[in-house]
């Protein structure tokens, strides 16, 4: 990821939900990360996802806080508030309690976007809740790799 985000001369950012802060922790574990990385949003709750990322609790109500839609808007949020050029964003159900018969334990939507465009993935992580939670910032760090790599 660094390697990228250097070579395309990006600066990346994250929102997250389910990771509390994993995510914005490896990547600042790393040498030199503030030459590519801005910051990281923890909105754990709705109300935060509203009133950082400017997520729309009628998206949340609508879709569910852990919904594609949901982490779309959140890496869009995410790269307005730290003025990024790339985001990543989580959303999830770490466990162990917290599911429905829909979005079970180890549901993950991870977002990306630049602003503009933006996507997500659905994934059902298996394990407990670290587990989880390791699993979706591996991912996220590939999806968000994938992403910048894209980028002109």
């Amino acid at each position: 990821m660094a390697e990228v985000l250097k070579r395309k001369g990006l600066r990346a950012s994250a929102a997250e939900s389910c990771t509390g802060g994993l995510i914005g922790a490896l990547i600042t574990s790393m040498p030199g990360s503030s030459e590519y990385f801005l910051g990281s949003a923890v909105t754990y709750s709705n109300e935060a996802k509203e009133s950082i990322l400017k997520v729309p609790l009628g998206v949340i109500m609508e879709y569910g806080a852990v919904s594609g839609q949901t982490a779309r808007l959140m890496a869009k949020g995410s790269v307005r508030l730290y003025g990024s050029d790339v985001a990543v964003s989580v959303t999830g159900i770490a466990g162990p309690g917290g599911a429905t018969p829909s979005k079970p334990v180890g549901l993950v939507y991870i977002g990306v976007s630049d602003g503009i465009c933006a996507r997500s993935e659905r994934f059902v992580f298996k394990g407990d809740r670290g587990d989880v939670r390791t699993q979706t910032v591996l991912e996220a760090v590939r999806m968000l790799t994938r992403f910048a790599e894209e980028r002109d």
